[in-house]
């Protein structure tokens, strides 16, 4: 998922510069992860699933179904390489979807509206696939399930960051007693990317959340916008959140 912001709770407002702009890519990713997420096991909805024990244990298959599952990715089976692209529509939680999606749909509708449709998807594919190749590359002998969008979100983190590095985000601090402040995604972002890093070094000392997935993402995300538009894009005002989870991206 992404997140461990334990520091910044983040509600997101778009300024009058991006006024009202169409993201069917960002709109349709939502929809899918939560159309899936209510109809899978982990939602807890479906009775089909069963209860207690139960209800685990679908569970389990069914992120071992269409996770990545590390040890078994590089085996060499076509339904095993295409689990980082499964993977991406499917979460853990109900706190993992919900994170996930209102990160995706502050940054993705900008970033979709800059890009194009049809190179946003792709961009976001590709980006989520590697981010979940490149996790499961440095935990080769892990056999645990790897679900979740985080990996293709914060490569749309890592693209908004360049192309709108002077948007101003506004940020509710619990520290500050949740009053709302106001500072160039730049820093937001930046500040993001750090606590991944930390994060990362000490992952076995926390809950399971795929940081190194959200680093991989978020610099493929940023190499990509730098190389294909070369400069950032000027606006005023946009958004960003964050949240926590399972090990899960």
């Amino acid at each position: 998922m992404i997140g461990n912001w334990s520091v910044a709770h983040i509600s997101a407002r778009f300024g009058s510069v991006v006024r009202g702009p169409s993201a069917p890519v960002t709109h349709g990713l939502i929809a899918v992860c939560c159309l899936l997420f209510l109809t899978g096991p982990a939602a807890g909805l479906d009775p089909a699933y069963g209860s207690g024990d139960g209800l685990l244990a679908a569970q389990r298959a069914y992120f071992h179904r269409w996770g990545v599952v590390p040890a078994e990715l590089f085996e060499g089976s076509a339904r095993a390489a295409l689990t980082p692209a499964t993977a991406l529509f499917v979460h853990g939680s109900w706190v993992h979807l919900l994170g996930n999606m209102l990160f995706l749909y502050v940054f993705g509708v900008m970033t979709e509206e800059r890009m194009g449709r049809v190179q946003f998807t792709l961009f976001y594919l590709g980006c989520g696939y590697l981010a979940l190749l490149g996790y499961a590359a440095a935990n080769d002998g892990s056999t645990q399930s790897l679900v979740g969008a985080s990996g293709a979100i914060s490569a749309v983190l890592g693209a908004f960051l360049f192309l709108f590095p002077g948007a101003r985000v506004t940020s509710l601090l619990p520290f500050l007693l949740f009053l709302p402040l106001r500072f160039p995604a730049w820093v937001v972002l930046s500040f993001w990317a750090a606590l991944q890093w930390v994060a990362a070094g000490r992952a076995d000392q926390g809950p399971g959340v795929a940081y190194l997935a959200h680093l991989v993402g978020f610099g493929l995300g940023f190499a990509f916008a730098w190389a294909r538009f070369g400069r950032p894009t000027r606006v005023r005002s946009a958004p960003a959140p964050a949240s926590e989870g399972e090990n899960q991206p």
